[in-house]
């Protein structure tokens, strides 16, 4: 185990690190994302209501998604008829991370009530309303694409993912999240933690012999050890991820295995936005004009803006002609 004594310790940064319970037949992640998060959210200029629960879904989606097999891109998304209506973040398999809200000033004012800025606890019904949650990973044209979707039951986006799991026959699980923004030199910095644990399945634990009571009695002690961990610990940059394992679960010897890292990238590019226009009728992109008459769009997720002007527009919709030149 290593130590960190002073300063932050930079590998725990925008990571995520898996480990075993083997003595409680268990599996979990911890996640920390920070530098990933100020990438991301400081540039939107989001409310402080909207930018926590941005920071608590980026932070879930990771811990979910790198505790599936797959290869290509996971995304949470949240959509409801609240304040917040809409909330995406994704994940590629290289650990990408990306993400945007769409929501109503106005409402959002009136939920928070005069001199409040912050999300309130237990957040999701004021904010979000009634709504649904939705899990989705994608492999490529090639592959089926995987959809779970539950209606947002919780007070808390750890609750909404608990719903998903119970109602999803999935393995037990339990997670627990939270999100802070500081101000240091009048620069604001976002950390952001998840913590799971989850009960494995008798054969791949080891644990065949392992009677149902004491399965329980076992899995019931990872999820009250998981729950000790104070928000103070989670978000504690100076506090190595493997010390904060260790204060939880030493007694059952976690096991931990390779960090995986976890960066801020979009993955919009011009040939993409080409792309999507191609699929509009160009006379339906005068409403998409700018002031000098050029067709903007603007990426919801790092807010990258592509113009064209009408030669651009050309290119994009002339008629493809065969390659002469390519023997048949």
């Amino acid at each position: 185990m290593s130590a960190v004594s002073g300063g932050t310790n930079l590998s725990d940064a925008d990571t995520v690190l898996p480990f075993q319970l083997d003595a409680l037949g268990v599996r979990g992640r911890l996640v920390r994302l920070g530098p990933a998060l100020d990438a991301i959210i400081e540039r939107h200029g989001y409310p402080l209501a909207v930018a926590r629960p941005l920071a608590e879904a980026m932070v879930l989606c990771a811990c979910l998604a790198t505790s599936l097999k797959y290869d290509g891109i996971f995304t949470l998304q949240i959509s409801g008829d609240g304040p917040i209506r809409l909330l995406v973040t994704d994940l590629t398999t290289d650990g990408a991370i990306r993400g945007y809200a769409q929501f109503d000033s106005w409402k959002l004012a009136i939920a928070l009530g005069a001199g409040n800025t912050d999300a309130p606890d237990g957040y999701v019904p004021k904010l979000f309303g009634q709504g649904r949650l939705a899990f989705t990973v994608d492999q490529g044209q090639h592959t089926e694409r995987y959809q779970g979707v539950v209606p947002l039951e919780g007070a808390t986006l750890a609750d909404c993912a608990h719903t998903y799991f119970r109602q999803s026959e999935q393995l037990p699980t339990g997670i627990k999240i939270t999100a802070r923004r500081t101000v240091e030199d009048g620069v604001g910095h976002w950390h952001a933690a998840a913590l799971m644990v989850q009960q494995m399945p008798e054969f791949d634990a080891g644990r065949i012999d392992v009677d149902a009571e004491q399965r329980e009695d076992d899995w019931r002690k990872a999820v009250i050890l998981m729950a000790s961990a104070t928000e103070a610990e989670m978000l504690d940059a100076k506090l190595p991820d493997t010390t904060l394992l260790y204060r939880l679960f030493h007694e059952d010897r976690p096991r931990q295995f390779d960090r995986r890292p976890v960066f801020a990238r979009c993955r919009c590019s011009r040939e993409r936005i080409d792309r999507v226009l191609r699929a509009i009728r160009r006379e339906e992109l005068d409403d998409l004009r700018d002031t000098s008459g050029k067709v903007a769009v603007k990426c919801e997720f790092c807010s990258t803006e592509y113009a064209y002007d009408d030669a651009d527009l050309d290119k994009i919709y002339a008629p493809s002609t065969p390659d002469t030149d390519r023997p048949v």
